[in-house]
């Protein structure tokens, strides 16, 4: 992680080559954002800086609707310095913490469910069941923008139990559900057509 007077900067020259080492959390709005974003620069005073989009869930911030945080690359910092979790963060990513749970997660990285807490709380100021919701979310929300799936379509492939499950994630998240979030009504698919076209 970035001193908070170097992400301060990159924030305010909307620096691209920073997008995704790190992410910006409004104290004012609780809203957190890549530091790409458009919106307007809040005052040094009023952010927080995170390594990893789950660690501000964390601290109770939501993800910005504009530059949409689960789109930012996947580049942390401090990749590579504490292999577990390097590791552990790409299974995750793959839905395997969803599928395994916590005990047979931590068996199949060789450590303990309290020590990969521990280092995930140093390292990435969230709990591996946080990155994890996160992630899921992550997946639907691209899903939800750029598919024609239905929502409990969505839900499966993202590693929801449930439609429901992901619509109360939605709600909480975004404060609104996953249908109201979607730009656009789903264009009619005929899938016997094999020439299939989209309207705009």
């Amino acid at each position: 992680m970035f001193d908070p007077n170097t992400c301060y900067d990159a924030m305010l020259k909307r620096d691209l080559a920073f997008d995704g080492l790190f992410f910006v959390a409004v104290k004012t709005t609780g809203i957190y954002c890549r530091p790409v974003c458009k919106a307007r620069i809040p005052l040094l005073r009023n952010v927080r800086f995170f390594a990893l989009a789950a660690a501000a869930e964390q601290a109770g911030f939501r993800p910005c609707l504009r530059c949409r945080p689960e789109t930012a690359p996947f580049c942390p910092a401090w990749n590579g310095t504490r292999t577990t979790v390097a590791r552990a963060l790409r299974m995750i990513d793959a839905g395997e913490l969803d599928r395994l749970g916590m005990s047979g997660f931590a068996e199949r990285l060789g450590v303990g469910p309290r020590h990969l807490s521990r280092l995930f709380a140093e390292q990435v100021g969230a709990s591996p069941s946080q990155v994890a919701r996160t992630s899921r979310l992550q997946r639907a929300k691209r899903l939800l923008d750029e598919t024609t799936l239905t929502i409990a379509d969505i839900a499966v492939q993202s590693g929801y139990s449930s439609a429901r499950r992901l619509t109360d994630d939605f709600t909480a998240r975004y404060g609104r559900t996953p249908t109201k979030l979607r730009k656009k009504p789903r264009p009619a698919v005929h899938l016997a057509d094999p020439h299939i076209t989209l309207s705009s």
